[in-house]
């Protein structure tokens, strides 16, 4: 991969910040846009705009025909059997809670969660797939239970395996932890989970956009993910879902669009993935998520899959892979940094947190932006994961495709001069 082309592609990472130059480095929190996408979106409302599944115009059909292609195109890319079992959601927060709520309702049938079952999560999971589970848990009666991580931050799996018994209906985890870059072995989870005659979710927003992921060979129920954090705009997230499920589940929002006949005594919904997508969904995002092509005019709409697959993910994965190593060598050289989670030589993705002493991570965020540097800093939407670790927050770095050694280089000489003349 040549990261210099790459990098041409993205218009913001060219503008500079306090009169430095950009280093952009908190892709966990979302990526930047690359210009075939944000095209995409031009194209799309200066060509096609007009609401889907509705309108027997011209370009009622021809949006409705890209919006499907996103679709197929999504469901392609990770590997699932048909565009019927992916659902376009907001992001993966809202796709976690249209499970979740899906699960309670009484039309779900033999899938509804009832008082007594129990629902297995993480200390590792952020927060969307833990509060959700929380409060439903507590409004119907329902046991959570979680599972907890050995000191280098990797979860604990003899204790994972056994919080499951007879009463263990869904297990959720994520695939990589968004604040110690742990990658889980979902492989091993889904198997324990199956074994235990329970649903599987993956939260996969740290996954899907940096390695390959294929839902059919691991064997999960369900997966989410954001398309911010893959190159895609806001307002673009994504369900996996088995479709004998989708098809036995309640809907989560009810409305336009995801019905199939309505009467003034009652009303029946349409097939997956519609009966999820109730209301006028983002259709440009989703488009410029998916991608489609015109194919009566030849006109591509590059989708962030599209950008993603014609570099290849397993590129992209080495690429990160390799920041990430100059990343932890070049921390573990400087005096009064720790950071959390497994060495260099373990499974993990992009993501590397680190503290100073009794500094306060978002100060050290600041320094750090004075110098045209932008990571992130606090808890990172998983404050039980900072209780653990004896933590009130940490900063956090985390790379992408476009980043480069010479930028991880000034970032370590940055910070190595912060913490000699500013902490220590």
């Amino acid at each position: 991969m040549d990261v210099a082309v790459v990098r041409a592609d993205f218009p913001l990472l060219h503008e500079p910040v306090r009169g430095r130059p950009l280093i952009y480095l908190d892709n966990a929190a979302t990526t930047q846009r690359p210009r075939q996408v944000l095209e995409t979106m031009h194209t799309f409302y200066t060509r096609y705009n007009a609401n889907i599944h509705r309108s027997p115009h011209y370009l009622g059909q021809i949006a409705t025909d890209l919006y499907d292609q996103a679709h197929a195109n999504v469901a392609r890319f990770v590997g699932a059997r048909s565009k019927r079992e992916i659902v376009f959601t907001r992001n993966a927060t809202e796709a976690l809670n249209l499970v979740a709520v899906a699960l309670l309702r009484r039309e779900s049938g033999p899938l509804q969660l009832r008082p007594g079952d129990e629902v297995v999560v993480t200390v590792l999971e952020h927060h969307s797939n833990l509060v959700s589970w929380q409060t439903l848990c507590a409004e119907a009666g329902l046991t959570l239970r979680v599972a907890g991580i050995h000191n280098d931050g990797t979860l604990d799996m003899e204790q994972l395996a056994a919080l499951l018994g007879a009463r263990t209906r869904l297990v959720c985890c994520t695939y990589v932890s968004n604040v110690l870059g742990v990658i889980n072995p979902v492989d091993e989870i889904g198997r324990l989970t199956r074994a235990a005659g329970a649903l599987f979710l993956i939260d996969g927003a740290q996954a899907v956009p940096h390695m390959p992921v294929d839902v059919t060979a691991l064997g999960c129920d369900f997966l989410v993910f954001s398309g911010h954090k893959m190159l895609a705009p806001f307002g673009s997230g994504v369900l996996y879902g088995r479709e004998e499920l989708l098809a036995q589940m309640a809907p989560f929002l009810l409305g336009g669009g995801m019905i199939e006949r309505v009467t003034l005594e009652g009303a029946t919904w349409n097939a997956p993935p519609w009966k999820f997508e109730a209301g006028t969904p983002d259709v440009a995002a989703a488009i410029a998520l998916g991608g489609a092509r015109d194919w009566a005019r030849d006109i591509c709409l590059t989708g962030a899959v599209d950008y993603l697959d014609t570099i290849g993910l397993d590129v992209i994965h080495a690429h990160t892979l390799a920041l990430t190593r100059q990343l932890l060598v070049g921390l573990a050289a400087i005096p009064g940094i720790r950071v959390y989670g497994p060495p260099a030589d373990a499974p993990r993705g992009p993501i590397v947190s680190f503290g100073v002493g009794d500094a306060d991570p978002h100060w050290i965020a600041q320094l750090l932006n004075d110098q045209g540097i932008a990571v992130r800093a606090g808890g990172h939407c998983a404050y039980p994961l900072a209780q653990a670790l004896g933590v009130s927050g940490t900063v956090r770095v985390s790379p992408y495709l476009y980043n480069t050694e010479a930028e991880i280089t000034r970032f370590l000489t940055v910070l190595e001069e912060i913490v000699r003349h500013r902490l220590l």
